[in-house]
């Protein structure tokens, strides 16, 4: 009986696997808005291929929920579409002012790092290996982003 109260159920494993999916549909909604946001080419394709990392993302995990025999979700979260809107508002105001569009970038970064760090604290051990490396492989890949985007606002 104990080893049922922590063992997560299918339907548990595919929740968790969705609330990445929707950190990732989050990220790349919020990369294509801040490509579009500045006018810097550099910038643009660093969004553009930070997106495209999201996207690769969602398809491994959209796999695994597949082969769970679970619907992946296709939305992004609530807290997402306020970013977006908040982040467009933002960029508007300071007229696409390059800092203001990494500090927002930086914010997204920090929302999708955490929701990892949830899965990975919470949900980790409950979660078969082999996705327990695909999350913590994700996990190191969103780590390098952010580190590029605080990079990147160190020289502004």
């Amino acid at each position: 009986m104990g080893s049922q109260i922590f063992k997560m159920n299918n339907q548990d494993t595919i929740s968790s696997i969705n609330s990445l999916i929707e950190v990732n549909n989050d990220r790349i909604e919020g990369y294509m808005t801040a490509a579009k946001e500045t006018e810097e080419d550099e910038l643009k394709r660093l969004f553009d291929q930070f997106a495209e990392t999201s996207r690769k993302f969602n398809s491994d995990l959209i796999f695994e929920v597949h082969k769970l025999g679970g619907t992946p979700n296709e939305g992004s979260s609530t807290l997402g579409k306020f970013f977006r809107a908040w982040m467009e508002m933002k960029t508007a105001i300071t007229d696409k002012d390059r800092t203001a569009v990494l500090r927002s970038c930086a914010y997204g970064e920090e929302m999708a790092n955490e929701a990892y760090d949830i899965a990975l604290s919470r949900d980790l051990d409950d979660l078969p290996s082999d996705i327990q490396s695909i999350i913590k492989d994700q996990r190191t890949t969103l780590k390098k982003d952010d580190d590029n985007i605080t990079a990147l606002l160190s020289m502004v």
